[in-house]
């Protein structure tokens, strides 16, 4: 059995399973959560008996490191093993103000967006909430920093592994203890689940992967767009706004040629500034295996914020970070079963 994932009252009743006072599980769940210790026999005020029913009946560590790529701006990817053989990658992200994490919810992705590296190879499984959130803790003990700010925008998309995403937010917040306004959920556009999550009652931020404006562009390199149109889409962020009173940033990742024109700016600014969200621009970064897309030079880039703010819409660029050991937007997926380096320029 998973020993993350679980919370401190399930820990609780774990340990009244395995003839232990209930305080036992206030105490695993300390160490697992606000001490990130890594092995059984470190969780030192337990009993000896105890700690030896748990390395016999209990997985723990859930993930284990497997490579680390370092940035020079202190990015590191980690590329890590779960126990069935599967491969994750996680990225963590440190700034003056913060350590932020951006995390992963699948083995692969089924969206199959044609600019993502992550969906080339399909979805082999969902993670669990504790496979979730063992992320959050190994980087948190390997980079000796709390980490306060976590991102769901790494492989797989949340929303479609929606029961175990929620747990692991839970988790995120009653046992680690990092703020709901310091985590982000990415979503390509799911609406159904974008309304079920607004009746959560958490308020998290969350970010909507748009990257065009209108249904047939959309559609062209986001396939889940063919099911749910932009107006349904949009009409689920609006639900989202009412319910939650919380903002929305839509991500747009900009395709030289393809939606960065002034044009797809207006039209942009017209569909969404009714929702007064913001929109946060992703020049694309390149992936192997991809088509043939571009980034946009920086004339392009600035003339279509240019064209997005003109339009009342509060715009920001997204940093560039990770792309020499290719941890940025859009190029997670482990290199180890392709065979080959995914190379950026």
């Amino acid at each position: 059995m998973e020993l993350t994932g679980r919370t401190s009252q399930e820990l609780s009743e774990m340990a009244v399973e395995f003839g232990q006072p209930s305080f036992r599980g206030n105490q695993i769940g300390e160490w697992l959560y606000k001490k990130t210790v890594r092995a059984i026999d470190d969780m030192i005020n337990l009993p000896a008996s105890l700690r030896a029913e748990m390395a016999l009946k209990c997985q723990h560590p859930l993930l284990k490191i497997s490579t680390v790529d370092r940035s020079i701006d202190g990015t590191a990817k980690y590329l890590l093993d779960l126990a069935d053989g599967n491969r994750v990658e996680c990225v963590y992200l440190p700034y003056a103000d913060r350590k932020s994490i951006c995390i992963s919810t699948q083995v692969g992705c089924a969206m199959d967006c044609s600019f993502c590296a992550t969906g080339i190879g399909g979805l082999t499984r969902d993670l669990t909430a504790g496979e979730i959130v063992d992320q959050v803790l190994l980087t948190q003990a390997e980079e000796k920093q709390r980490i306060t700010h976590v991102v769901y925008m790494g492989m797989g998309e949340p929303l479609a592994n929606y029961d175990q995403t929620v747990k692991s937010i839970r988790l995120l917040l009653n046992e680690v203890g990092i703020s709901a306004r310091h985590i982000t959920v990415s979503t390509v556009g799911l609406a159904p689940a974008i309304r079920r999550l607004a009746n959560e009652g958490i308020p998290l931020n969350l970010a909507v992967s748009i990257h065009a404006s209108a249904d047939n562009v959309r559609s062209t390199i986001m396939p889940i767009a063919s099911v749910h149109s932009m107006a349904d889409l949009l009409d689920a962020c609006r639900y989202w706004i009412e319910t939650t009173k919380r903002k929305i940033t839509f991500e747009y990742l900009l395709l030289a040629g393809v939606n960065d024109g002034p044009s797809d700016a207006v039209e942009l600014g017209r569909r969404i500034k009714p929702l007064l969200a913001s929109v946060n621009i992703i020049p694309y970064n390149h992936v192997e295996g991809r088509g043939d897309y571009r980034r946009p030079d920086r004339h392009r880039i600035n003339t279509f914020k240019e064209a997005l703010t003109a339009a009342g819409v509060t715009v920001t660029e997204r940093k560039r970070k990770g792309n020499p050991i290719n941890a940025a937007c859009g190029q997670l997926r482990h290199e180890s079963e392709i065979g080959r380096k995914i190379t950026s320029p």
